[in-house]
């Protein structure tokens, strides 16, 4: 079982004794829960083995602190939206349409994963450690650097507004961004019908940006 399937199935029951290791996909699912709901200083060792039902003891075998434990979070997701950039940058797609959907893809991986999503995005500076942060930025640079080349093939084939493609990928990249944190953060919020919405905001963007 993947920790995007574990993230599904809520807290786990005790461990038997004896029914051998833990997965590390387990202590993944259950960590990333608890350093959502209770930030990074909240999130010990202690609580996370107890919700996964193991001991601290158990739990160090797979990982040495949390911060290890939530870099391998966020380092998983920013391989899965790595991932399908660079298949979409391999597409044989009309340079628009191929922006439009990895921006697509982008919001899809943040509503699937609220979680992951918060830790990549929206934590506070104080909740990963100096030394952890640069490899997840290293990551989060890759994952961008492919987005802002497709937008380069729009101002390649004359189509984009902007006489800057890196801002114009910043400002395509940060609208999406604001619509997934807002209507994660304030779920309470009345919000129109989701799918609407991203689709005004990227026919919005896209009118805007090219031509």
């Amino acid at each position: 079982m993947s920790v995007t399937e574990l993230r599904a199935t809520g807290r786990s029951q005790r461990k038997a004794k004896g029914d051998g290791h833990l997965r590390r996909a387990e202590i993944l699912a259950a960590a990333e829960r608890i350093f959502v709901e209770c930030g990074y200083e909240g999130a010990t060792i202690r609580r996370i083995a107890e919700d996964v039902g193991v001991s601290s003891t158990a739990l160090y075998m797979h990982f040495r602190d949390k911060s290890e434990i939530l870099v391998e979070i966020c380092s998983e997701a920013f391989s899965q939206l790595i991932a399908s950039n660079a298949r979409l940058a391999l597409a044989d797609m009309d340079p628009v349409e191929r922006v439009r959907a990895m921006l697509e893809a982008y919001i899809a991986f943040g509503f699937d994963n609220p979680n992951a999503y918060q830790l990549l995005f929206c934590p506070s500076t104080a909740e990963i450690p100096p030394d952890k942060q640069e490899i997840l930025n290293g990551l989060g640079a890759q994952c961008y650097a492919l987005f802002s080349d497709a937008v380069a093939q729009i101002q390649a084939a004359g189509r984009l507004r902007a006489e800057d493609h890196d801002a114009a990928a910043q400002v395509l990249w940060s609208g999406p961004h604001g619509l997934v944190s807002l209507m994660i953060l304030r779920s309470s919020f009345e919000w129109a019908d989701r799918k609407r919405l991203i689709s005004l905001m990227l026919d919005g963007l896209f009118r805007g940006l090219v031509k």
